[in-house]
This record gives structure tokens, sequence and C-alpha cells, in this order.
């Protein structure tokens, strides 16, 4: 029998059940495979919440992992026992050791890139390449506002622009992580929860403001990331691990700033958006372009992991051991 994670209802910690399952036949166009690692994500917490509701309940919470395929159905024929291979995206339901997946979202994974590095990766690098190509196109030369630039989104986010050729100014929450966003490459660096980051920014581009700012932090910093911006520039708004996003007047746009909220989960629905995508994602961790592991938790240790995650202490990523 295999480890499972459930919630049972929207809510706190408390909602997360272990429990054992029987490993699953796997469907026609489907594989089984067996968990090595399990990627977490704020995206997790939100589902918890109900923030982002679930189709029903109980449910399996996870959208990223690696490991092995252990079985096929019998329209596979791209994939067979043994292979290695990493995923990321709906359904959701990485939760547990072994899991049904379908075969179209498995991606083959190279032997320079370990089960766990992939699965601490997978969707904050495709997330990485739908901010850095498709909602801005970063380039030599441009000057991007990375916030909570030491968190795992945050470390892959600085380390491929600068691959670009950007400039990355980094926001951090403390001097211990502002070291970390600098050895991932950061040329500037913001630190602490009350500093003055539009100021901070404006100085450091003689007043012009950044082409592009990421902001998952969400609450006061969206206005923030706004009035640092250049005119024409761009601001992602990508989350609120912060707390909720107040109403933003559309006088703070002003003159011509663009406000765009992406979603990498409606991104990566398209199977061929999906593919391309992971496939440069694959290649940036084999160059070593990676989320930094920052805690390894059983697979049983789920809520404990998710609110060490939620309270913000995580300088990298999670990731969750069957």
């Amino acid at each position: 029998m295999d480890k499972v994670v459930t919630l049972l209802a929207p809510g706190g910690i408390e909602q997360l059940q272990v429990s054992e399952q029987a490993p699953q036949e796997p469907g026609a166009t489907e594989i089984r495979i067996r968990h090595n690692a399990i990627g977490m994500n704020f995206l997790d917490i939100y589902h918890r919440r109900g923030l982002y509701a679930l189709p029903a309940y109980p449910a399996v919470l996870g959208v990223e992992g690696a490991g092995t395929v252990e079985a096929v159905g019998s329209l596979v024929t791209d994939l067979e026992p043994g292979d290695r291979i990493t995923y990321a995206g709906a359904p959701v339901g990485a939760y547990a050791a072994t899991r049904l997946l379908p075969a179209a979202r498995a991606v083959r994974l190279p032997d320079s890139v370990p089960s766990n590095v992939a699965a601490a990766s997978m969707l904050k690098g495709l997330t990485a390449y739908m901010l850095l190509t498709k909602t801005y196109r970063v380039k030599p030369g441009t000057t991007v506002l990375v916030h909570a630039a030491a968190g795992g989104l945050g470390s892959i986010l600085v380390r491929w622009a600068k691959h670009l050729g950007a400039t990355v100014i980094a926001t951090v929450s403390s001097e211990e992580k502002a070291d970390l966003a600098r050895g991932y490459g950061a040329d500037h660096v913001i630190v602490g929860r009350d500093a003055d980051v539009v100021a901070t920014a404006k100085a450091l581009t003689g007043n012009r403001g950044v082409d592009v700012a990421y902001d998952g932090i969400g609450a006061g910093m969206l206005v923030k990331s706004i009035q640092s911006v250049r005119p024409f520039g761009v601001v992602a708004t990508i989350g609120q691990a912060g707390g909720p996003i107040p109403p933003v007047s559309v006088d703070e746009l002003r003159p011509g700033k663009w406000l765009t909220h992406p979603s990498i989960m409606a991104y990566i629905t398209d199977t061929a958006d999906y593919l391309s995508a992971a496939e440069a994602v694959v290649k940036m961790l084999a160059s070593g372009i990676t989320a930094t592991i920052a805690r390894k938790y059983a697979l049983e240790e789920a809520a404990e992991a998710q609110q060490f995650l939620e309270e913000g202490r995580a300088a990298g990523s999670l990731i969750l051991v069957p």
C-alpha cells in the first residue's frame, strides 16, 4: 500500500489527512508514476485554503513531481516502465507515493537532472519561462524587479534573467536572504519588509524605473511595483503570499503602464505550449539554473511543510519525499 495525503475540505492544515491506497491501474492514455520527489508550491496553499477551488473533495493536492514510470496504458507507445519523467500542471494529485497521470503531461528527464531537482523546479521553471519570454521578453539591457528573490520562483527568475543578459534588482526580507539573492546573481538587493522599494528602484535606474516587475507578494506591494516601473513598462502580479491584493485604481497605471495577471496553470493547459516550455525548462535545469531546495519533508509531513511554506520562512523550494 502507498501513502497519500488527502485534503478533506478547504481550510487549515488540519484538513490534510494521511492514509494508504493501492496503486491504481492506468487508463488507456495514462501512466502510473512512482514519485521520487514531489514539489511544493504556494499554489498548493491556495488550493488548500479554497482560494482556488478544486472540482471536488476529498482531493489530493500537488501539481508537480518527478519519478519513474511504473505502468503504462494500452495506447501509450512513447513511454515504458523504468523511464524517468517529470511533470507539472493539471490535473492535481501529486501528494501521493504513486499517481496516475495523462501520458501527454510526462516529460523525459535526462540523467544529468536528479528527480529532486526536477520536482522542486519544474512548475517554477515553467512560470519563469512564461514571465521572461511571454509576459515580457527579457533581453540584454532589460532591467527587472524580482520580489522574494530568495524563494523558489525568485531564485530561478534571478538566474534565468541574468542568463538572458538582464540587470536584476531583487527584494528580500532579511540579510540572510540577501546573501542568497546575490549568490543567484542579483545586481542589486533591497533588504527589509519596510524598505522603500520605489525610491530605491528609481535611484538604481536613474529615476527611469524598471522595465518589468514580477510581484508574487500581493497585499500593498503591488502598488509599489507599479510605481517602480517605467512608463509603458509591465507589472506581472503572480500571487499574494503576503496577503490579499487591495483594489488598485486605474490612475496608478498612468502614464501608460501595463498590469497583467498571467496564470501558469492556464498557460500550460495547452499541450503544445506546455511541451515547448517544458523542453526549455529541462535545458535550463541541465545547465544548472534550478530552484534551491531549502528543505525536504517526508510525504507524511505535508501539513508541517505547508505551514512552513505559508509562514514565508522558506529560503528556496520545499519537496516531499515518499
